[in-house]
């Protein structure tokens, strides 16, 4: 297979992104069932969701608010008249035979999200964004033993994402779904964990030579269930197109699955069209009429979006990029580093712990930051205890560790267990006089051009004093010693 660094000197990749999001509403999307995974199969169902005659579907206006609250964050066009589309097709886990969806008339049209990608700040222009209701789902059995249907997923709302074709490289792709995801976690409408399939992404992928305008013939892949599938995806169709059209031969408009086990893609089916799924008005539902009051409900629910939040700390506090935008990665992160400012540790060394030593306890135990147990106030005094010179670097991350699994603050566990650093300039110089006194020999061979022993003395001392000396008065006094000042 071709190496896609090969691939793209020649070819330019074409790539849209739809992304499908589970909003977190308590309800179903047109039914009063509740929403919630990891219920027993088919506990969750009603004659509405099921599609049953006679029974009438009614619009969840939370869901209608997440989806506005969406569209004006991103910067959409808000249709202030909509309406509910029916897209008919046969799917086992499709009771109704169609998917109330919308089609001609969604909700929001246009936006744009922003995105850092190699060292700058773009934007990904969106088509739409839209509301509808998720299928359910199909469960195989393994070794061909039948197949069985859960169908609490159906009537679950969504939104779908629809960007425009103008992605140029997995990578482009994997960073804008990565914020995608952080917007919506901050507006709290989703909860996007893709293992439950809150959050599922298909692409359209075409390449085309480069300098060419006209696209190529585009294939559609779906089942990627990680932005590092979507990033391996793509990948390797870019260079299955690739390799075809350098065949001569011709991509053929069909939708691909992604086997992550076997990373490959497999033909699922020839590519729909729009026409296909006959979409027609859903006459048992009434258009959406979007008022100004719920308009400006929406806007004063937004919150300080990632990239905004990426700026403000790098201007406010001083922050390097990089730490910046792993700090607003997360919406927890971030507030825990404002509160820990807020407490009266400087910014820099605020993000330096949170982003080391901090991050490092919550990997070990597989937690997050919402379950740190150090509130901000007690781990702003510990960096208080580092920065103040009360105990060095090492003690500190001692005591933080400490602190985790007590309620006590850095001061009391600094005194309770007398690690606070010496740093009396009498008492450390007589104990610099004790090491040289000791250790003629080395100070004979120091003086005599070998230097490198200054990390002896160093350690010497440090050990004399328990490892409580200040090392900067120390290294200062040790240094004039040596040199017989």
């Amino acid at each position: 297979m071709s190496d896609l660094s090969t691939v793209l000197e020649r070819w330019e990749p074409v790539i849209g992104l739809e992304v499908h999001a589970q909003l977190s509403t308590k309800t179903k999307m047109f039914c009063g069932c509740r929403n919630v995974y990891g219920a027993p199969p088919n506990s969750h169902t009603c004659p509405t969701c099921l599609g049953l005659p006679g029974a009438l579907p009614v619009a969840n206006e939370q869901a209608v608010n997440y989806a506005l609250k969406l569209g004006l964050a991103v910067g959409s066009e808000i249709t202030t008249f909509s309406r509910f589309a029916r897209k008919n097709y046969f799917y086992p886990d499709l009771t109704k035979g169609y998917q109330i969806s919308q089609y001609d008339e969604p909700l929001c049209s246009g936006g744009a999200v922003t995105i850092r990608w190699e060292g700058a700040s773009r934007e990904i222009p969106l088509t739409r964004i839209h509301l509808e209701e998720d299928a359910g789902k199909s469960i195989h059995g393994e070794n061909g033993d039948g197949t069985k249907v859960d169908f609490n997923r159906c009537g679950v709302p969504l939104v779908e994402i629809v960007s425009e074709p103008e992605i140029r490289s997995p990578g482009e792709a994997k960073s804008y779904l990565t914020r995608l995801k952080q917007i919506l976690e901050y507006l709290e409408i989703c909860d996007c964990n893709m293992e439950e399939g809150n959050l599922r992404c298909d692409a359209n992928i075409s390449i085309r030579p480069k300098g060419e305008t006209e696209f190529g013939v585009k294939t559609e892949m779906k089942n990627m269930n990680s932005f590092r599938g979507v990033e391996r995806g793509l990948m390797s169709e870019i260079v299955r197109q690739a390799e075809v059209l350098d065949g001569g031969g011709e991509v053929r408009q069909v939708t691909l699955l992604w086997n992550e086990a076997e990373q490959k893609a497999e033909v699922m089916r020839s590519k729909e069209e729009a026409h296909d799924y006959r979409y027609f008005p859903d006459p048992d539902l009434v258009p959406l009429s979007v008022s100004e009051d719920a308009l400006e409900q929406a806007r004063s629910s937004l919150v300080e979006l990632p990239d905004e939040r990426e700026k403000r700390f790098i201007t406010q506090y001083g922050l390097k990029e990089d730490d910046a935008v792993i700090l607003t990665s997360e919406t927890s992160l971030a507030v825990y580093f404002e509160a820990t400012v807020t407490e009266g540790a400087e910014a820099s060394d605020a993000a330096k712990w949170i982003l080391g030593e901090a991050l490092s306890m919550i990997k070990e135990e597989e937690g997050s930051m919402d379950s740190f147990p150090v509130a901000p106030d007690r781990f702003a005094g510990l960096l208080r205890s580092v920065t103040d010179g009360i105990v060095s670097v090492a003690t500190g991350k001692s005591v933080l560790r400490k602190m985790a699994s007590n309620d006590l603050t850095a001061a009391e566990i600094i005194e309770e267990e007398g690690l606070a650093q010496l740093s009396d300039e009498s008492a450390l110089s007589d104990a610099v006089a004790k090491v040289l006194e000791d250790n003629p020999d080395e100070l004979e061979r120091y003086r005599s051009g070998k230097k490198a022993l200054f990390g002896f003395f160093m350690g010497a001392v440090m050990k004399a004093t328990g490892g409580k000396s200040d090392p900067k008065v120390t290294r200062q006094l040790l240094t004039d010693a040596l040199e017989g000042k």
